[in-house]
């Protein structure tokens, strides 16, 4: 078969067959470095698909992450209003016994007192 495509080669001028095969070597040059560009094209298109996975997958990631962080949040919230009340109820309660406690120190006193009364 390559004995036709070079057929219509026959009775041309050494120049044109010359320049010719120098417009093939070009071709060929050509096509080769269609192949390797389009190979670079589907390599990079290759990797900017994964890096748009990436991203997709960080961006998830990134949701997640701040419906927990939010979640945290209001949780150390809901904790700090607990320990406020608490606190608050630890005032209130150590109030009472300073206030029980000065009944009692007066009562003892009255007692002490109501004692030394009898013993006269």
């Amino acid at each position: 078969m390559s004995w036709a495509v070079e057929e219509w080669k026959e009775g041309l001028s050494p120049r044109v067959l010359q320049k010719i095969h120098e417009l093939e070597s070009q071709v060929d040059k050509l096509k080769k470095e269609r192949q390797q560009r389009q190979y670079q094209l589907e390599t990079l298109e290759a990797a900017l698909q994964k890096q748009k996975q990436k991203v997709e997958s960080e961006k998830n990631e990134s949701a997640i992450l701040k419906r927990e962080n939010q979640s945290l949040m209001e949780l150390c919230d809901n904790l700090e209003k607990a320990k406020q009340k608490i606190s608050h109820d630890l005032q209130v309660k150590e109030s009472q016994v300073n206030i029980q406690s000065g009944q009692l120190n007066s009562s003892k006193k009255d007692i002490e007192r109501l004692e030394q009364e009898l013993k006269r």
